[in-house]
């Protein structure tokens, strides 16, 4: 296949699983398009999957088994909690950038990343609840000292007192 199909593994909310290959665009009109294993396209509804997690073999895949991290994440991006539908929480690392939203779902990087798991996409249908633990890394802004103009008087600048 070429690579710009990604294995996948789409969990679903009632707990089914599939396995497949994604293209880049994989989402359309709130469809997850899906080519299977058996080789035939399906189309799963968005509001029906929990997370599609991008894998890097299907013959050893199983639910993460670290849903959180253990120590304050080193990476730079968005540290989130996310509670789903069925009451599951699990934390994750997102870019701050909010080019990479969309209406549609987001991506995490897992807490574990030399799992099996390399990325996953969460679909906002899926969640009940999301919080932001901490913004990590990015750049620190220090202000700069302003210019004095040389035009400026001081007001309290030595032998300027009457």
């Amino acid at each position: 296949m070429a690579s710009t199909h990604k294995k996948v593994v789409v969990r679903k909310l009632n707990r089914d699983s599939l396995n497949g290959h994604v293209s880049a665009d994989f989402l359309v009109e709130d469809r997850v398009e899906l080519l299977n294993t058996s080789g035939n396209v399906v189309q799963i509804d968005l509001v029906d999957i929990k997370a599609i997690f991008f894998v890097r073999g299907f013959d050893d895949f199983e639910a993460p088994a670290r849903k959180t991290f253990t120590t304050r994440p080193r990476s730079e991006g968005l540290w989130l909690r996310m509670r789903f539908r069925d009451n599951e929480v699990m934390e994750g690392m997102m870019p701050n950038d909010l080019a990479q939203l969309s209406p549609a779902g987001f991506f995490v990087n897992p807490p574990d990343t030399r799992s099996n798991i390399q990325r996953i996409f969460v679909p906002r249908t899926a969640l009940t609840e999301i919080r932001v633990l901490a913004v990590i890394g990015g750049q620190s802004r220090k202000r700069k000292a302003a210019a004095s103009d040389a035009r400026q008087r001081e007001m309290f600048e030595e032998g300027h007192l009457a």
